[in-house]
């Protein structure tokens, strides 16, 4: 059985969530910089890319060297075993990027990789031109402090479209993200479930998929699985897994709230994409005029930020009202992202815990507010 040495790259702030996914998939890892690193056969490819909810893609390395002149890059990525991965009709296109390397050239990297690879395929192949009409390997040199990393983006589309956004808002939290601040609270399925800034649903359908240990990428299309050495049953073994693992009978109390009633609708239709429509209610509401009479519950938001001008004295007014509604909940857990740098004092309290987070690239900060843990008669 081949191992492939993967890569499941990740935002800045996510790398120990993807760490805890890949682990749970069965597979011992490493954590760098906006990547987690493992090994695994053909089937690893598939599952990860079916189950990664917060990693943005799986990459295959093909190798990793020092290289600091265009004849070191040529010559050992020309030495890789790139027939190993790329058939005869192999669509190929290099893409690449370098940080503070000798070789500073993007684009002169990637004509140099390029090249290499089509003599790697002509001494194997016995060929002196390759049609590229066939499925796609999407190949990236990374140069990173003279360290050369040549890998083939298994994903195709990256992980956070899921196939369920018919439509968005303005400013649209992605996928992963959403699925990472579920995956940072003590929710369980068995508990209730509240975004009051619900927006396009994005956080309450991840929050419905958790729940019900659907796979996210069950729904949608991997470039690798047209990869002739991967095959159509290895697939078919990893979404059968992904549906035998699902917990489709699995009662869930989620609700999203939003104050524009357009973003509630649209709410609606991702989640009737998604699958998901008796799962979830929407509704339009103010996040501050909550109220519930039931216990142990999570509220995960993503409220307004305040950043353009004129726009943060209201939005600290609303973090004042919410932090007094929300105090009245007194055995719930809440969870707020924000970019404001004062939300705990405008809200009215410390946060228990916070975490830095990017939301794209605004550095945010994920405010934890833990409840009481519930009695064992609530949570069996």
């Amino acid at each position: 059985m081949t191992s492939f040495s993967l890569i499941a790259t990740a935002a800045m702030g996510l790398e120990s969530v993807v760490a805890e996914e890949v682990r749970r998939l069965g597979y011992e890892c490493q954590v760098e910089n906006g990547k987690v690193t493992f090994e695994g056969d053909a089937l690893a490819i598939c599952r990860a890319n079916l189950w990664l909810r917060t990693a943005d893609r799986v990459k295959l390395k093909v190798g990793e060297f020092r290289a600091t002149t265009f004849e070191e890059l040529f010559e050992q990525t020309k030495a890789l075993p790139w027939a190993d991965y790329l058939p005869k009709d192999a669509e190929f296109p290099v893409i690449g990027k370098s940080v503070k390397s000798t070789l500073f050239s993007v684009s002169d990297c990637q004509a140099i990789v390029k090249k290499a690879v089509v003599e790697s395929l002509k001494a194997r192949y016995h060929l002196s031109w390759f049609p590229e009409t066939g499925p796609l390997y999407r190949i990236e040199v990374a140069l990173h402090k003279d360290i050369a990393t040549l890998t083939i983006d298994t994903s195709g589309a990256g992980l956070h479209k899921r196939g369920y956004r018919a439509r968005q808002g303005e400013a649209p939290l992605r996928e992963t993200l959403a699925a990472a601040l579920v995956l940072l609270t003590n929710w369980t399925p068995e508990r209730p479930f509240v975004d009051p800034f619900c927006g396009s649903g994005t956080i309450a359908i991840e929050a419905a998929l958790i729940g019900q240990n659907i796979a996210p990428g069950f729904n949608r299309d991997f470039v690798s699985e047209q990869w002739p050495w991967i095959g159509e049953s290895v697939w078919e073994e990893a979404h059968q897994e992904a549906e035998q693992m699902a917990r489709y009978d699995q009662p869930l109390d989620i609700c999203g709230i939003d104050l524009d009633p357009h973003m509630v609708e649209i709410a609606k239709m991702n989640a009737a994409e998604a699958g998901l429509s008796d799962l979830i209610s929407f509704r339009e509401g103010r996040a501050e005029q909550f109220r519930t009479d039931a216990q142990y519950g999570v509220i995960v938001g993503n409220p307004p930020y305040g950043e353009r001008l004129g726009e943060q004295r209201e939005v600290e007014a609303l973090y004042r009202a919410i932090g007094r509604a929300f105090a009245a909940l007194d055995t719930w857990s809440v969870y707020i992202l924000t970019a404001h740098r004062g939300f705990e004092t405008h809200y009215g309290r410390p946060a228990t815990k916070r975490r830095k987070l990017f939301n794209g690239f605004i550095e945010t900060h994920y405010y934890q507010y833990w409840g009481p843990r519930p009695p064992r008669e609530a949570r069996s």
